[in-house]
């Protein structure tokens, strides 16, 4: 393989530089709204944290829209034109993006400013475009046989360098700064890697020809095949089998659909308020901790991945779904009384499995949809997360902030609630999926 068409270096550089914005923003909106508030101390936590959730229910909302009127048009043009533009225009938008934290550091601008970074961000078609068109560069690159090996990689390149910049960021905020501008080097550390990533994708990049693939009827191979496929960072392992073309019930398909949203939903909205939680007190966590607690997300994603890679071997999808279910839920009911450091991290570690249910549900729909069906099938569920997404983060921090005198971890006791319930949904594909007439079903419409 020619190393120019690698594109792991753009996946490595630009989740590091994510992982560094990340972490900047957070403490620099913490930094911001602490030197405002001029309350007395134990009013002026209270402030804070309702500051801070008040600031990220409207980035996130302008965030998680805005690709919405930009994505479709700039995956199309990089399918009809050249995959560059699908991937360059989202990389020059978070560059530019970037840099108004850079210039909110160095200049007394008010922290409403980042609105226009989100809106900027959204309307360049941000991460969704961005990494379904790395997804769709490393597919177009690989043959049939060869093409898990690869989207494996770039799944563990994209964790790892998430996990090292979080470990990285909380240091590089602290340690290094010029004068009393915490943050600047952080920043300017993540927007020079945006550029290196901007570069390397328009001058050093080249997008390969698609390779022989198998067409969509020939899956009677006489041993499974694995294909990672992720979108927004999720991977699963799809194993070809010999088996008709032939979809599911509608029920299953309504289903899958409805267990998909209330564990997003869940999720979403636990994460959401993670790390308002761990700048209170008792734990009052700094920028170097606040790192290794993204640090730990990210080995959630490695471990889940591990997990997927060893449980398919042996078990069903649901049975692997329910497994990655029931770790969440686990792990964010010990998140709602943790006071100690050490707890946070045995939260996390209960997590160990909790990004296996989302990429599996994709991986199901993938197997049984007919192949006329599978993009109006993916859109719509993408679509659903999306909202679902957005939604979830505005009442969260509503809920969060209405709680936070009386139990500061009640979003998480929630979010176990919601968690466990989208058992249900995926208990009754388990049960229909035992039975062969429920999979004989044609998904026509």
């Amino acid at each position: 393989m020619e190393m120019r068409t690698w594109i792991e270096p753009v996946v490595a550089a630009a989740q590091l530089a994510s992982s560094f914005y990340d972490t900047g923003l957070l403490l620099v909106v913490k930094n911001y709204y602490n030197h405002t508030n001029a309350s007395s101390v134990s009013a002026s936590e209270g402030a804070q944290q309702k500051a801070i959730s008040n600031f990220y229910i409207i980035y996130n909302l302008l965030q998680g829209l805005t690709p919405l009127l930009s994505a479709y048009g700039l995956a199309r043009l990089g399918d009809v034109k050249n995959r560059k533009i699908s991937i360059c225009v989202p990389l020059l938008g978070y560059l530019l993006s970037r840099t108004f934290l850079l210039l909110l550091i160095l200049q007394p601008w008010p922290i409403e400013v980042m609105y226009g970074a989100a809106v900027l961000h959204g309307l360049s078609g941000g991460f969704t475009v961005y990494w379904a068109s790395v997804m769709a560069v490393v597919s177009q690159g690989s043959s049939e046989s060869r093409r898990s090996l690869r989207l494996i990689v770039i799944e563990l390149v994209y964790g790892l360098a998430g996990f090292l910049g979080s470990v990285a960021s909380g240091h590089l905020f602290v340690t290094f700064h010029l004068g009393y501008q915490q943050g600047m080097v952080l920043v300017s550390s993540s927007i020079a890697l945006y550029a290196f990533c901007l570069f390397y994708s328009l001058f050093v990049l080249k997008v390969p020809k698609p390779a022989g693939s198998c067409p969509a009827a020939s899956m009677s191979m006489e041993h499974p095949d694995g294909k990672l496929a992720g979108d927004e960072g999720d991977w699963v392992l799809q194993r070809t089998e010999h088996r008709p073309t032939v979809g599911p019930s509608k029920l299953i398909m309504a289903m899958l659909f409805l267990g998909a949203i209330m564990y997003d939903l869940s999720v979403a909205g636990a994460i959401d308020v993670l790390p308002l939680f761990l700048l209170k007190r008792p734990l009052s966590w700094g920028p170097e901790y606040i790192g290794y607690s993204y640090a730990a997300g990210y080995m959630i994603f490695i471990t889940s991945f591990l997990g997927v890679f060893v449980f398919s071997r042996f078990l069903r999808d649901t049975t692997m779904i329910m497994i990655g279910i029931l770790s969440f839920a686990a792990g964010i009911f010990i998140m709602a009384f943790v006071q100690w450091t050490y707890l946070f991290y045995i939260a996390r570690a209960v997590m160990l499995f909790s990004l296996i249910p989302l990429p599996t549900i994709r991986s199901v729909l993938s197997k049984h949809v007919e192949g006329s069906s599978y993009g109006k099938v993916f859109v719509l569920l993408q679509l659903a997360l999306v909202v679902t997404g957005v939604v979830t983060s505005t009442i969260f921090n509503k809920i969060y902030q209405s709680t936070l005198d009386w139990f500061s971890g009640f979003c998480f006791l929630l979010s176990c609630g919601i968690t466990c319930l989208s058992l249900i949904p995926i208990s009754i594909v388990a049960y229909k999926q035992r039975t062969p007439s429920a999979s004989l079903e044609i998904l026509t419409d």
